[in-house]
């Protein structure tokens, strides 16, 4: 349910891998042509060595690229796609204060439970104490927990690209084409008294989510799942296949909402180590997050360069039966993005049309109840906490104070170069 961006690959999991194919025609005249041209070029480590990469909290850094967002306590922590996390001081919304770096190769998602925080670092999941933000370390590695990266038997792990300079020599005396192949890759807050643990927040687009006393993580296929009734001891418990084009999770009341970009998947996980599968609402091919509010789920449908054939629209679908989801409404939208629910306000991303709020006290009314729609900026995801409304676009990270009424008006921006989703 997201744009493909340069340096966003990481965030499809690389598990598919298409070719280039470029053809050159020759006639049957005796010539030779010599012809240069540059590829990227997938570059590859052995697991081995990727552990090996430093892995440590340092001093704070600017932010460069910013990626999925985290809010936990009064922290905000900002992923930097394939570098690790920065760890935010946002108890001053108005202030956010930058006060250190987590170094994590290959990190994309993450998610706090009890003052541990959890991050994918390419196949591995890293386990940290960050109870002081000033002195964050590393207590658990699990080793192979995401094998979806692995390349090939040897254990083989894409990290990057390089540009890579190709020259060939075409002779066209045969008459017949050549044909060449250059490797591309296309990457494809709550609280859990009951389980005394305490969760932050993620946003809509999020991978990693927890709900009772388990961590659950999505690739492009499949739902993973570890035990963290321990916090500080997570254990792998199982995987499930789940189809293709799974893109996020959001939880709600039990259940787990995972969005992908042909429809969204109910699970019924009150056996947290073996959710059930209730029911699949299917949809045209588009990217899309959803969130969930008392018996409506609201799913945001784009199209963009992973969803060609997609439409732009808002749907609102009853899920009061969770094995019948039934659409009551669609709305169309400009090109909408990640969305968040606080209490009676939808608030919705639209790309670089803005960002809308909507009162959804009626949800068959919604299109006449547009409370606000700010133009002035793009946002890609939204995350309504505690003491601010956390959104996301490709100019950085900005905070909203919000209430009631739904109308927002402007705290901060930490500035970044792009937002990547």
């Amino acid at each position: 349910m997201k744009k493909i961006m340069p340096g966003c690959s990481l965030l499809y999991r690389l598990l598919f891998i298409p070719f280039t194919i470029v053809l050159t025609f020759a006639s049957c005249k005796d010539h030779v042509e010599t012809r240069s041209y540059y590829i990227k070029k997938a570059v590859y480590m052995n697991s081995s060595a990727l552990r090996e990469m430093e892995v440590a909290s340092v001093e704070p850094v600017s932010l460069s690229v910013a990626g999925k967002i985290y809010v936990y306590d009064n922290y905000l922590l900002i992923n930097e796609p394939g570098n690790g996390v920065h760890v935010v001081d946002n108890s001053n919304p108005s202030s956010p204060r930058f006060i250190s770096f987590i170094r994590i190769p290959g990190n994309v998602d993450m998610a706090v439970n009890n003052n541990i925080l959890y991050a994918d670092s390419y196949i591995d999941l890293l386990v940290f104490d960050i109870s002081n933000p000033l002195k964050i370390h590393l207590i658990k590695r699990l080793e192979d927990v995401f094998p979806n990266l692995y390349i090939d038997k040897v254990k083989q792990v894409f990290v990057s690209y390089k540009d890579t300079l190709i020259t060939e020599v075409i002779s066209e005396s045969s008459g017949v084409g050549m044909l060449q192949q250059g490797a591309f890759f296309s990457s494809d807050a709550s609280a859990s008294k009951a389980y005394g643990q305490s969760y932050g927040q993620g946003g809509s687009t999020a991978r990693f989510t927890l709900m009772n006393g388990h961590l659950y993580t999505v690739n492009n296929q499949e739902l993973r799942l570890f035990n963290v009734d321990s916090a500080a001891e997570p254990r792998f418990v199982n995987n499930i296949r789940l189809g293709w084009g799974i893109e996020t999770i959001f939880p709600y009341e039990n259940k787990l909402f995972i969005g992908s970009t042909t429809g969204m998947h109910i699970y019924d996980a009150s056996n947290p180590s073996a959710p059930s599968h209730l029911s699949t609402y299917r949809h045209f091919t588009s990217c899309d997050p959803v969130v969930v509010s008392g018996k409506y789920a609201f799913v945001t449908l784009r199209s963009g360069n992973f969803c060609q054939q997609g439409v732009n629209r808002l749907d609102v679908l009853d899920i009061e039966n969770l094995y019948k989801p039934v659409l009551v409404r669609s709305y169309p939208m400009q090109n909408p993005h990640g969305l968040g629910i606080s209490g009676s306000t939808l608030y919705l991303s639209e790309g670089d049309g803005g960002l809308k709020a909507f009162n959804i006290s009626d949800v068959l009314k919604i299109n006449e109840r547009q409370l606000q729609h700010i133009r002035s900026l793009r946002a890609i995801d939204v995350i309504p906490a505690e003491k601010s409304l956390i959104v996301t676009g490709p100019d950085g990270i900005y905070q909203f104070g919000y209430s009631a009424t739904g109308r927002l008006q402007q705290l901060s921006l930490i500035a970044g170069k792009q937002i990547n989703n």
